[in-house]
């Protein structure tokens, strides 16, 4: 069999992805975030919170949530159902942190879960400290 037949056969066996219920999936479960994101922010300001920082605690109460969801595996099944969905950017951040340190944890706290919780956010925190230094010398003299 050369490489060409070997192609054919695989491509004749291989699964078909369901590309329009994957993307409905990732729109609901996204959107589900997003929806629960607005609705803590209209109880934090129901609750007395000031418009400027009602988005503060929701930021705050979705990596917490994350965090938590992670730790007791229910955010694994919601990555399952929605795929890219729940990869909304605070909260897929706050998971990838969360079982990083999770996976580790049995080499200790500091060597296992401390050293790995920022293997994820290391590359993300130093390139974002990089760029807004680069984009803060270009601004400084080709900006107003």
């Amino acid at each position: 069999m050369d490489n060409k037949q070997y192609g054919e056969y695989v491509k004749s066996r291989e699964k078909r992805s369901p590309i329009v219920k994957n993307c409905f999936n990732a729109f609901i479960t996204g959107g589900t975030i997003c929806l629960a994101g607005e609705l803590l922010a209209f109880g934090y300001e129901s609750a007395g919170a000031s418009a400027e920082d009602a988005p503060l605690y929701v930021l705050l109460t979705l990596i917490l949530l994350s965090g938590v969801f992670t730790g007791i595996g229910f955010y694994d099944k919601i990555a399952k159902f929605g795929g890219g969905g729940a990869l909304v950017p605070i909260t897929g951040f706050a998971n990838a942190m969360a079982a990083s340190a999770t996976e580790s944890r049995t080499e200790g706290l500091v060597n296992g879960t401390a050293v790995n919780l920022y293997r994820i956010a290391g590359p993300v925190i130093v390139f974002g400290t990089s760029a807004s230094v680069i984009y803060g010398v270009i601004y400084y003299f080709f900006g107003g």
